[in-house]
């Protein structure tokens, strides 16, 4: 039909789907019933994914039996839990694992400092005294993977030690 100039009329059939509205919109439109992380709706009490493109899917799951179970059951909890995506979550950089790290580095320097060897950490007795009485002692690994992973660290920084000694 374009190669003599008629053109076809508009189609009416068109989608239904809002193009520009984005998880956060629909968060502030419904309130505390959905939240939004990593560009992903969430209904709060479900934990489910919703489609944030299409209203009536909104609509029909906050109008759903299992929905209003979900919700009851969610409000009767004190404990309010937000699902969150797998990338928001590795990013999320706790003190824990940044206290892990810095006992570990301790473990290894008080280790080098007083001349005790590091298979002397695999000793159950060892092992028991760091998981009752230091926090984050039991996080402390094996010498093997002591002296791979945290040995160089602490090793440099004891030859810093030396060398500012001798001066």
């Amino acid at each position: 039909m374009e190669r003599f100039g008629v053109k076809s009329a508009p189609s009416r059939n068109r989608s239904k789907t809002a193009l520009y509205v984005t998880p956060q919109d629909r968060v502030t439109e419904f309130g505390s019933e959905l939240h939004e992380d990593g560009g992903k709706l969430f209904c709060t009490s479900c934990n489910v994914v919703l489609n944030h493109v299409r209203k009536s899917a909104i609509n029909d799951h906050l109008k759903s039996k299992t929905h209003t179970k979900r919700k009851a059951e969610f409000e009767e909890q004190n404990v309010r839990k937000k699902q969150r995506t797998l990338t928001a979550s590795l990013q999320c950089n706790s003190t824990a694992q940044t206290e892990k790290s810095s006992v570990i580095q301790d473990f290894v320097k008080m280790c080098l400092e007083a001349n005790i060897p590091l298979e002397k950490a695999d000793h159950p007795s060892v092992r028991a005294f760091l998981s009752r009485y230091v926090k984050n002692g039991s996080s402390i690994p094996k010498s093997e993977q002591l002296r791979k992973a945290y040995l160089p660290d602490g090793h440099d920084n004891e030859n810093q030690l030396i060398n500012t000694e001798d001066r």
